[in-house]
């Protein structure tokens, strides 16, 4: 569709992309009789208590540890991270009520709509408009302050490869 309507920018393909993925997935675990969550405008399948989080994080083939957020992400898909992705593996510290502030707390608290014990799995993916999807991961993402990804477990997905049309 990207190729079809002859943009030259790739930001409406991501966005697009990005939309179908959560769309699918939504889809099949309605399929499945699983449920499907709203979270600000957003569909996300929810399957054993575990929100599935699609992101394309690069339009070319690139290992997931280079995997990062853009410094324009939403608010709400940092408080997914941060409420509903794994617990850091080693703090210096823990940090008592009394030093943490509303900005802090706003961050990693859960969403409703998803209930606090809901833990998000992140499937992350590459792909661009001329090959498809080059490759796709899932699994547990820690958002670190850099906005890139500590994985305390992850795992490569098979890609479907395309039939020629």
């Amino acid at each position: 569709m990207h190729l079809t309507a002859g943009l030259k920018k790739r930001s409406p393909y991501g966005a697009t992309l990005a939309e179908a993925v959560r769309e699918n997935l939504a889809d099949t675990a309605r399929a499945l009789g699983e449920s499907v969550r709203d979270v600000r405008g957003y569909e996300y399948a929810v399957i054993n208590d575990h929100a599935l989080f699609p992101f394309r994080y690069a339009a070319r083939p690139r290992p997931l540890d280079r995997a990062r957020l853009p410094s324009k992400t939403s608010p709400t898909r940092f408080r997914l991270l941060r409420a509903h992705g794994p617990e850091p593996q080693d703090t210096l510290f823990e940090l008592d009520d009394d030093l943490t502030t509303d900005d802090y707390i706003g961050l990693h608290e859960a969403f409703e709509e998803l209930g606090a014990s809901t833990k998000l799995v992140c499937v992350f993916f590459t792909a661009d408009p001329e090959s498809g999807v080059h490759a796709i991961h899932w699994g547990e993402g820690y958002l670190e302050p850099d906005r890139t990804f500590t994985w305390p477990y992850k795992e490569q997905l098979p890609v479907a490869r395309q039939l020629p049309g």
